[in-house]
């Protein structure tokens, strides 16, 4: 299994701190599948760095944003009335609501360096495939219990 919805884009400040950037958008159905991505990422970097988040201008290695929106579209049919020199807008009900969520994860050199800045997908790759063996081990103990 790999990373299918966050896409993450690697930048650098002066001070040598990275930052990696991912942004999903996508419809209800999707939703558990990226938070569940997230998830692996975020308990990725606290293993990794355990104890060590924080903000960076007070020491610590690494830090995280997490962000998210639902939208709703409603399309608008438009139409120009030559009588009133105005045009007409009629909505259509709003249809399926849009999740978008981004996430930015910051940390110091030795934060970014470990974490892969040519291949984020690859770093996150070994957490996603512990993190798969761990819940099917769980589920197996489940089912023995």
């Amino acid at each position: 299994m790999t990373l299918k919805y966050l896409d993450f884009e690697y930048s650098e400040s002066e001070d040598g701190a990275g930052t990696f950037d991912a942004m999903a958008s996508t419809s209800p159905l999707q939703v558990a599948l990226v938070h569940a991505e997230i998830a692996l990422v975020l308990d990725w970097a606290h293993t990794a760095f355990p104890g060590l988040r924080g903000p960076l201008d007070e020491g610590f290695e690494w830090d995280f944003n997490l962000q998210g929106l639902q939208e709703f579209t409603a399309f608008e049919t438009l139409t120009y009335n030559e009588d009133t020199h105005r045009l007409n807008v009629t909505a259509s009900p709003p249809g399926v609501p849009r999740h978008t969520v981004t996430l930015s994860v910051t940390g110091t050199p030795r934060f970014a360096w470990r974490s892969g800045s040519s291949s984020t997908r690859a770093s996150f790759q070994f957490a996603l495939e512990a993190r798969t063996r761990r819940d099917a081990a769980d589920s197996a103990t489940a089912r023995q219990g």
